[in-house]
């Protein structure tokens, strides 16, 4: 029922999106001291909403343009400064990015709240 609701969506989304950069936030902060290891990120959710692609929906592997129901963006290498050893990961950008994650988490969980209580007193119950 929940799922017609575009707003309802677009908060799982948003928290889905949330989630995947908080993986890969920690990810990257555990291999941190590994050599070679290049950073991985994801685009920020704004630019996954405007992607062309995104109207586009995939409802069989063979199709050639569209994302599977639910699909999250691929994950890239992050090109920063390069250390000694190779690696391309940056604890504090990590944190930053880890607090940037827990708030977009916590802001999509909250517009699921508010509208499910908005839509429970239209209800009246």
């Amino acid at each position: 029922m929940f799922q017609n609701l575009d707003v309802f969506r677009t908060a799982m989304a948003m928290a889905r999106h949330a989630g995947m950069q908080q993986a890969l936030s920690a990810q990257n902060i555990a291999n941190a001291d590994t050599p070679g290891y290049r950073a991985l990120e994801i685009p920020d959710f704004a630019a996954t909403l405007r992607d062309p692609l995104l109207g586009q929906r995939a409802t069989r592997e063979t199709h050639l343009n569209g994302r599977g129901a639910g699909a999250l963006p691929e994950a890239f290498e992050r090109r920063g400064s390069v250390d000694p050893n190779g690696n391309t990961v940056s604890i504090e950008a990590e944190m930053v990015t880890a607090v940037d994650a827990a708030r977009a988490h916590n802001r999509a969980l909250s517009i699921y709240r508010s509208n499910l209580t908005l839509l429970r007193a239209s209800l009246g119950r």
